[in-house]
């Protein structure tokens, strides 16, 4: 299907602990002060990871323009997150959604259906995918500097 729009612009990234999110989990669990690298993950953004895996996304995403329209009234594009996952070597992200209490809450007045909520959500949780891939292989150049504990049992 495809949508032919302009890219919201990106969001501004802010000190979270992933961790906190339902849906992340990051690391061991252990660290304490970790580095997340969202200073230069924003900088990769504004550089033109956004608008790249925008285009990426827009040519192929399911959304009906009414849709993405709703998605861009509610400024959702703008609650994402990314940090770097140093244990994973790889971008995580956080994909804001529509909450399913949407019609107790009066989210949008053209917010119809579950359909609508689901498609919503199910089409930034891919574009926070697209988003992630894009930094990772186009912008990335650090390594993951993460080292397991050295009491770690050998199974070998």
């Amino acid at each position: 299907m495809g949508l032919d729009v302009e890219p919201p612009d990106p969001p501004e990234l802010s000190f979270v602990d992933p961790n906190e999110y339902e849906d992340a989990t990051i690391g061991t669990g252990t660290e304490t002060d970790v580095d997340y690298r969202r200073e230069e993950l924003q900088e990769f953004l504004e550089d033109g990871a956004w608008e790249e895996a925008f285009s990426e996304w827009a040519a192929d995403t399911d959304l009906t323009d009414e849709e993405y329209a709703i998605a861009r009234d509610l400024e959702l594009f703008a609650g994402f997150d990314f940090f770097w996952d140093d244990f994973a070597d790889r971008v995580g992200y956080h994909a804001p959604g529509i909450s399913e209490d949407w019609r107790e809450r009066g989210y949008h007045p053209e917010i119809d259906s579950w359909g609508t909520v689901s498609a919503i959500n199910a089409e930034l949780t891919e574009f926070g995918q697209i988003v992630s891939v894009v930094l990772k292989e186009e912008y990335i150049d650090w390594e993951a500097e993460y080292e397991p504990p050295e009491d770690l049992p050998d199974f070998g």
